[in-house]
């Protein structure tokens, strides 16, 4: 689905995504680890839109969007969530859901006064959307919740959450699990995995707990110092005595435990 091609991304001096090239597959969960400073969100900004690249090419289902801004790629059906999550705090859990899809009627103010029963009934299944999604995600008991109430966990859920609300073809995640309780994470993890084999959604996510990755992820991918380090399973990944120096340093290969 995604096909990356000799990527670099420049600042100044630091190459903080050096002639990367990847390719996530239709229906994969693919991971993206390496140390802090690898490059790995750098990666993800550059496909996202948030930069231009310096060089290279980005390709989706084999169109060129090198350099497309996200709300462009949004219609595309390319979303991405970051490590700190973006919730409309005074609204609603219903209504953060509810705003996602582009395009609606109420949004021009002479179609509320001119096409009342087109907005209406707009509205009306942007709201059906919306409570398949929070049935979804159980989290019916928060619905009526001001976004910002909610816990770090939670959050992220409601970040799922709005992806689910247009077509999604490919979602990047950045960090999901960080700040979230080991509970919250592994209902995280089941949301995901639902999502990809239920309703088909193709995910890249960007995470430093292994057993998560582990877990969810295949292939993962490896960068360090803005490089493809590696990839292959999550088990394969482990082992490589590469990602581990990398990952952990020198001299920490052989500790019980150390890559999980």
């Amino acid at each position: 689905m995604i096909r990356v091609v000799e990527l670099s991304k420049h600042f100044g001096g630091l190459h903080a995504v050096d002639n990367v090239s990847i390719e996530i597959g239709t229906g994969t969960i693919t991971g993206l680890i390496g140390p802090n400073g690898a490059g790995k969100t750098t990666l993800f900004n550059v496909i996202a839109g948030l930069f231009p690249p310096t060089s290279g090419q980005v390709l989706l289902d084999g169109d060129d969007i090198t350099g497309l801004k996200p709300h462009d790629l949004f219609h595309r059906g390319l979303l991405r969530t970051f490590q700190i999550a973006h919730e409309f705090g005074a609204l609603t859990v219903r209504e953060n859901l509810m705003m996602v899809p582009g395009d609606q009627q109420g949004e021009n103010l002479l179609r509320t006064w001119f096409r009342p029963g087109a907005v209406a009934l707009q509205e009306k299944a942007v709201r059906e959307r919306a409570e398949d999604v929070i049935d979804f995600l159980n989290l019916g008991h928060v619905a009526d919740e001001l976004a910002g109430n909610l816990s770090g966990g939670q959050k992220k859920l409601l970040e799922l959450g709005r992806t689910m609300m247009v077509e999604a073809k490919i979602v990047f995640l950045d960090e999901v699990g960080a700040g979230v309780n080991r509970t919250l994470l592994r209902t995280i993890g089941d949301t995901i995995a639902r999502l990809n084999q239920e309703r088909g959604y193709t995910f890249c996510m960007i995470e430093h707990d292994m057993d998560f990755i582990s877990r969810l992820c295949d292939p993962v991918i490896v960068m360090a110092e803005g490089k493809l380090l590696t990839q292959g399973t999550a088990e394969e990944v482990k082992n490589d005595e590469r990602v581990i120096e990398a990952y952990l340093g020198r001299g920490l290969k052989n500790k019980p435990g150390a890559v999980s």
